[in-house]
């Protein structure tokens, strides 16, 4: 197995244009396995040197299980989640061997199952101790932080501190995002990424900071790329999960920053630097009332005082003249433009400071395999604000923008009638619209690839639903009446998909999670994005390897796999069960143009009718397999029995 770009196409050893339908390869991979480090267990991370994520995505004795049935419901690419604290939490250049053995492993089966794989260097909000997951726990030791304090200063909203088992409210799903723009989490990604800049006097072991935490990341991920270089069916490496701007290109006042788009708590840089340092501070705090996103209460943060700088080491912000202190001992701003301008220019984080990490990124792992593709998730949210952006990248790159309904994610039901208008900033009204502008959305984020990567392959690295929206109503339902359990999940996933057929678009749903369950979803700061989950599942897999599918008929739909040609369109309408495909044939690729076609959608059959050609099917594989003799456009039609 083996895929090279052409244009804005992968493609096979055969010469045929490949459609990546995956899935990302899990959610429990944020978090080592020993000791148990689901969210809402209680700790103070004081262990976190010596943790395992041996065990994550799935233990090697259930890869069977797994593979089989992502392979029966469609899918043929794994986006694969590790994290550089699973390599590295050990101390710097302390890499974890035996994880490594184990992800070699558990890669070598995907590539035997036939998968395609990418992986996937994860973060959200820089680590476990600000409230995600990713960065080790001695980086914050490295620059003088102390992550035990973070709490109480309010530099982040930790859910091991955070949740109140008897007020689930205090720590609602989706919580842990808040913490991208508070102390912890901005001040880290804003050393990592432009530290050179923003604190030149900061420095580790005789390099800046920036050069310091970039290169263990690199390396870390080196090590990855030492253990996959052989394996064809690994395509490369996305860069970094979904990467945070900290404080770059912020005004310290939170001028320039839109806060009609921010729920939750409103933290300007100097509110977070400055509670961070142990001052108290006053911060908006807005929700979604029946008259929009209003401000509802101010909260005093960190009315303790507590500071989260190690005893003994600088404020770099402060130790930098950012703020200060007035003739009353009170924190005041003294350079409200130090993020957005240097010499005189204003600067851009996507074109000075992500373009050229992600171009060392890559040049670092083409060192390994000179094939190496790499993902890069650009300025996606810019772009369908029609935002005029520089990025800067080298060759051989994949788009892999991320796209939510975050109305829906926010909600917790399915705003099929009433949704947000990212590309236009206003909201929709009727069911035509939100669907169409699902359509125009991802349409924008195709065109990332012709800006920014001379019209590359796109794939949208992540997308997903949140299955316990209506309060969790389906788990309930799923027990007597599994049909209609699911309804209107299927009905948000058949949309989201309608909108990446539309755009002929490779996909990696969030997530696969073999240990997500009804109480505490997939395990991390109650997010429940799982497609299967143990919780749902009644029959041994050997027996009916659905079992533990949720909103199976919205995402498993008859899609092409791989085409002797150019793919043209592609339609499915889940009610009638009518499938249209047209593609630009070439015969000179020998290979068959491959469609799956799940019996989920077809319980009694299908015809296929093609407009020239010879068709084969394989009901067990769930495979048609079409042979063309004309060059030309050929059409596809597949209906129920």
């Amino acid at each position: 197995m083996h895929l090279r770009i052409k244009n804005d196409w992968f493609v096979d050893e055969y010469g045929r244009r490949v459609l990546l339908r995956g899935v990302n390869f899990t959610a429990s991979s944020k978090l080592p396995v020993t000791p148990n480090s689901a969210t809402h267990i209680k700790t103070d991370f004081m262990d976190h040197k010596d943790v395992s994520f041996i065990g994550h995505p799935i233990p090697l004795k259930e890869a069977e299980e797994h593979f089989t049935r992502l392979k029966h419901w469609g899918f043929n690419c794994l986006r694969f989640l590790i994290t550089w604290e699973a390599i590295e939490h050990r101390g710097p250049k302390n890499y974890d061997t035996e994880f490594l053995d184990y992800i070699e492993e558990v890669l070598k089966i995907a590539g035997e199952k036939k998968f395609y794989v990418f992986i996937d260097p994860h973060q959200d909000c820089w680590s476990r101790m600000t409230g995600g997951d990713g960065a080790p726990g001695w980086t914050f030791e490295k620059v003088g932080l102390d992550f035990t304090k973070f709490h109480g200063a309010g530099a982040a909203w930790v859910m091991q501190y955070r949740y109140d088992p008897k007020d689930p409210k205090a720590y609602p799903p989706m919580f842990w995002s808040q913490s991208r723009s508070q102390f912890g989490c901005a001040t880290m990604f804003t050393l990592f990424f432009g530290g050179r800049d923003f604190a030149p006097s900061c420095m580790i072991e005789g390099k800046n900071v920036q050069e310091y935490l970039q290169s263990h990341y690199i390396h870390a991920f080196t090590q990855v790329a030492n253990r996959t270089k052989d394996m064809n069916h690994v395509l490369g490496f996305d860069s970094l999960n979904e990467p945070t701007v900290g404080f770059i290109g912020l005004k310290l006042d939170g001028s320039n920053i839109n806060f009609n788009e921010v729920l939750g708590y409103n933290f300007t840089p100097f509110t977070a630097m400055t509670t961070g340092s142990g001052y108290s501070q006053k911060v908006p705090y807005k929700k979604i009332t029946p008259f929009g996103l209003k401000e509802t209460r101010r909260e005093e943060i960190n009315p303790k005082k507590v500071s989260c700088w190690l005893k003994g080491r600088k404020d770099i912000w402060k130790h930098h003249g950012v703020w200060g202190l007035g003739d009353k001992g009170e924190p005041m701003s003294l350079e409200n433009d130090y993020f957005v301008e240097r010499n005189g220019e204003k600067i851009n984080y996507f074109r000075d400071y992500l373009s050229s990490f992600i171009c060392k990124f890559a040049k670092e792992l083409r060192r390994i395999n000179p094939d190496t593709i790499v993902f890069y998730e650009g300025p996606a949210e810019a772009i369908l604000k029609g935002e005029d952006v520089e990025f800067v990248l080298p060759d051989n790159m994949v788009n892999a923008p991320h796209w939510y309904d975050f109305m829906t994610v926010g909600l917790g039901r399915f705003m099929w009638m009433l949704n947000y208008d990212y590309n236009k900033g206003k909201l929709l009204f009727g069911g035509n619209a939100v669907h169409q502008s699902f359509i125009s959305q991802m349409a924008a984020l195709k065109s990332m690839a012709r800006k920014f990567s001379g019209g590359s392959p796109t794939i949208i690295g992540e997308f997903g639903l949140r299955y316990d929206i209506y309060k969790k109503r389906a788990f309930k339902e799923c027990k007597s009446n599994l049909e209609n359990a699911w309804k209107i999940h299927c009905k948000a996933l058949s949309w989201y998909y309608d909108a990446l057929d539309a755009s002929l678009l490779s996909s990696c749903q969030w997530n696969y999670n073999p240990e997500n369950d009804n109480l505490w979803g997939d395990q991390w700061n109650i997010e429940d994005f799982s497609i299967f989950s143990r919780n749902q599942q009644t029959r041994d897999w050997k027996k009916d390897i659905d079992s533990g599918g949720r909103a199976l008929q919205g995402f498993c739909r008859p899609h092409f796999i791989s085409v002797a040609g150019t793919p043209l369109k592609m339609m499915f309408n889940m009610k009638k069960g009518t499938f249209f495909f047209a593609f630009d044939g070439d015969t000179s690729i020998k290979a068959p143009t491959m469609i799956y076609v799940p019996k989920i959608q077809y319980p009694k059959g299908y015809h296929v009718e093609i407009s020239e050609g010879t068709v084969e099917k394989n009901e067990k594989t769930q495979l048609v397999a079409m042979t063309i003799h004309q060059n030309g456009v050929h059409n596809v039609r597949i209906k129920r029995k």
